[in-house]
């Protein structure tokens, strides 16, 4: 696939219908973000379950009401710079679309959520494989027993993305991420995934498996998909979200979210 560095030119080529393919390993050293869309009525309640749950759901950036822009990551147009989009009614996945023109409401908010996308950038500078752009793959995601804080009418198991990584260099790998609590910071749970209630890493929930070596070990990082759960468990009317894999790419620099304290 074509390397696309500049997020500008990513959101022109998908307002164009000229990009189809998934955001990850595009536009490196920007922030990708998760995206959820919701009615007036329900936005406060999501904003809390946000900061409820900021490993999973971390709050960068909230619309103005009706506003398809977010000036503060960019020329942003949230109609039309998702490659794929879900709609959600009443709690089911009833479609999906490559714009949300013809849906857009003047009472719609829309959220932006750190991703791990974003530190993996870093990943690549201390010397770290990514094994899912490795194989080709949107990775795994897989739910757990764990169940995040709710603020009705969300609530939902939490999601987690996997990484399997070389023993010797976990440690490395925590720390990396840990720079950058503001998009899922370091991972939740190092190890023995039924320690989360996952019984089998070769049949996740969302996405597709990766192999695991004898020498390495899988890590575990609280994903934003939990929003699309936490939505579905909400049951609204009308709720729109990115599709796994295909995030929202910001003017943001990777660099802007790090932060020496962790």
């Amino acid at each position: 696939m074509h390397q696309l560095n500049c997020p500008q030119t990513l959101r022109q080529m998908t307002r164009a219908g000229q990009y189809r393919s998934f955001t990850s390993g595009q536009a490196r050293g920007f922030i990708h973000c998760n995206l959820v869309i919701v009615p007036e009525a329900y936005a406060d309640a999501f904003a809390r379950f946000c900061h409820q749950n900021p490993k999973a759901c971390p709050l960068v950036a909230r619309s103005a009401v009706g506003s398809y822009q977010m000036p503060e990551l960019g020329d942003i147009d949230l109609r039309f710079d998702i490659v794929n989009y879900q709609i959600f009614e009443y709690g089911k996945l009833v479609r999906q679309q490559a714009d949300i023109q013809n849906l857009w409401r003047d009472d719609f908010v829309a959220f932006a959520l750190g991703s791990a996308y974003s530190f993996e950038e870093a990943f690549y500078d201390a010397g770290l494989e990514i094994r899912r752009l490795s194989e080709g793959v949107l990775g795994p995601m897989y739910r757990t027993h764990i169940r995040c804080e709710p603020v009705p009418p969300f609530d939902a198991q939490l999601i987690v993305s996997m990484r399997p990584v070389l023993t010797k260099d976990v440690q490395s790998a925590i720390d990396v991420s840990a720079k950058f609590p503001k998009v899922n910071g370091a991972p939740l749970h190092v190890g023995d995934p039924l320690t989360l209630g996952i019984d089998d890493l070769s049949r996740p929930d969302f996405g597709e498996p990766l192999s695991i070596d004898n020498n390495e070990i899988p890590l575990f990082w609280a994903c934003g998909i939990t929003s699309h759960i936490a939505l579905m468990s909400a049951k609204l009317p009308i709720a729109i979200t990115h599709t796994p894999g295909y995030l929202l790419v910001t003017d943001i620099k990777n660099e802007a979210f790090a932060s020496v304290t962790y």
